[in-house]
């Protein structure tokens, strides 16, 4: 049985939190984003408009006359972003030549490999006799999955490739160029879309917890009744009436990518930036690192187990 007690006088150990936060302000955050689509869909361009930086060169083709990689790469840019004394370390994980070849069967594979190798290499430091104080983090937080605006639905290759992302990272889904449909045709694209995620049973973050407040539910059910995120990604500034915005102009009009009505480029920024950051890093190493952990070591104790078996058997082989 246990009581909470107010102390009759301050005492002081509410500071602690000033504390931690010195402690974390001074080491920043590591973020890891690994982005997935076919060429041509914006994603460069989008996560440079997310962190309202210039962070990453679009590793894409330039022309239908540049040769289609054989295989998705994996190409890594890192940043130091400082907002507000917050540091923030992040990784620009690209996929170029992925879903770009006539045959892509198991394209998928080396997108899976990379980010249990990420896995792998944290457990291996982490099972080192003098670790690091600090383990160096590479594991994905966070993929954005780009989902062409065909208006019909997700392709095989994005079936089986979710089936298998999802298993292990935090999946964002995200309708890309989403001005190239009309606000109906959206509305309709992204409905047919939420009703396959249903039918395949894709985990999609943000994931059911119990531990969360109502407030909190709340949030991750309204979060999860906008997905997949319908967006426009733009680094231009333009002037429209005397206001700065950032945008694209088109022959039928111009986009303000901030305002909601038009696109949901304001509700993917402060999902992944202002209330869902910290979740995405903490739901990686709780969840996804720690079902692959478990995995690893339960193999290694069985390894271990049949190994001092069968030498007990060739040991009894030996005397007779």
């Amino acid at each position: 049985m246990s009581a909470t007690f107010e102390p009759r006088n301050y005492v002081g150990f509410d500071t602690i939190t000033t504390q931690i936060e010195t402690r974390l302000l001074k080491r920043g955050f590591q973020f890891n984003v690994m982005c997935v689509g076919h060429s041509g869909l914006g994603k460069t361009t989008l996560v440079n408009t997310l962190f309202a930086s210039h962070l990453a060169e679009s590793s894409g083709r330039k022309t239908i006359y540049d040769p289609i990689e054989k295989t998705p790469e994996i190409k890594i840019t890192s940043h130091t972003l400082l907002e507000n004394n917050v540091k923030l370390n992040l990784n620009i994980i690209d996929t170029p030549g992925f879903g770009d070849q006539v045959n892509n069967e198991r394209c998928w594979e080396p997108l899976v490999k990379y980010i249990k190798e990420q896995h792998s290499q944290y457990l291996r430091r982490e099972l080192t006799a003098q670790r690091e104080r600090f383990i160096q983090d590479t594991r994905v937080h966070c993929i954005l999955y780009f989902i062409q605006p065909n208006g019909l639905g997700l392709r095989p290759l994005d079936v089986q490739v979710l089936k298998r992302l999802t298993e292990i990272a935090n999946v964002v889904p995200i309708i890309a160029k989403a001005d190239s449909l009309t606000m109906e045709e959206r509305t309709k694209f992204k409905k047919v879309l939420q009703d396959e995620f249903a039918y395949h049973q894709f985990k999609m973050f943000p994931y059911d917890d119990e531990s969360l407040t109502e407030e909190e539910q709340q949030l991750n059910d309204d979060i999860r009744s906008l997905l997949p995120f319908a967006v426009v990604g733009s680094e231009k500034e333009l002037t429209v009436n005397g206001e700065t915005i950032r945008g694209r102009r088109t022959r039928w009009g111009t986009i303000n990518i901030e305002d909601i009505t038009q696109c949901e480029f304001v509700y993917l920024r402060d999902f992944l930036t202002r209330t869902h950051l910290h979740d995405l890093i903490e739901t990686t190493s709780l969840v996804h690192y720690e079902s692959y952990r478990s995995k690893q070591l339960i193999a290694l104790k069985e390894n271990a187990a049949n190994g001092a078996r069968a030498s007990t058997v060739s040991q009894t082989n030996g005397y007779r």
